[in-house]
């Protein structure tokens, strides 16, 4: 088998139904697509055939990166692997964008705006309020959350405040041990991620784009930090 090292792999979850509908999704558990599944079979796959394996896998608390993980450790027969599921890699809150089609908010706001909601780094979205129906602190999975700490709308700023501390907790550590570690998230929590490994700067990170699927390699180097990062194909 592939003995990582000092390398993790990332992967954006398959094609979800509101990806496929163009819809802002966010918070929404929304499942895959029927393309979504054949993503995440195939992301599998690829890793199958570079022989990797894990110690560790990690992956938000909705259920399209669920499910594209499920996918994945299937193809590469490890399905009885540790899975941590933390609400810390959950895709960006998009707020009273939710569930709205991104073409339509297009016509009404203009590419510009929409481009800043989407692509910045400090924008942040029209926010909800703890009444509205998209407020995590009504979904059951969140209740060991402080309602204080779950998010009314995000920038990719405030979604990095939530990823960067569960990755320097929870994650780097046990690649410090020499441990094989495997990310099934999303986005926009994947960019807050690559930013801070890479350095990127505020101002660039709205070119940054992540597929679904595809199967994202982080190389680090021997003090841990990022080398470089490439797709699987």
């Amino acid at each position: 088998m592939n003995n990582l090292g000092n390398k993790i792999i990332l992967i954006r979850h398959g094609e979800s139904q509101w990806n496929k509908e163009n819809r802002f999704t966010g918070w929404c558990d929304i499942d895959l697509s029927e393309q979504g599944h054949d993503e995440a079979k195939k992301a599998g796959k690829i890793i199958k055939k570079h022989s990797f394996s894990f110690d560790y896998s990690y992956t938000s608390m909705l259920k399209r990166a669920i499910h594209t993980l499920w996918h994945v450790l299937d193809e590469i027969d490890q399905t009885w692997l540790n899975v941590e599921k933390s609400w810390r890699l959950n895709e960006r809150h998009y707020g009273a964008l939710q569930g709205l089609n991104k073409t339509d908010i297009e016509k009404k706001y203009g590419k510009k705006q929409i481009k800043q909601w989407r692509r910045s780094y400090l924008t942040i979205p029209p926010q909800i309020t703890q009444n509205s129906i998209y407020f995590p602190g009504k979904d059951i999975r969140y209740n060991d959350v402080d309602k204080n700490m779950l998010p009314l709308g995000e920038s990719l700023e405030m979604t990095a405040k939530r990823v960067i501390p569960f990755w320097e907790c929870c994650i780097l550590p046990r690649i410090k041990e020499g441990k094989k570690i495997l990310i099934v998230a999303h986005g926009n929590s994947i960019r807050a991620l690559i930013k801070y490994l890479s350095n990127i700067k505020a101002q660039e990170i709205s070119e940054l784009d992540i597929p679904t699927g595809i199967p994202i390699v982080y190389e680090f180097h021997k003090n841990f930090h990022s080398a470089k990062y490439y797709y699987l194909d």
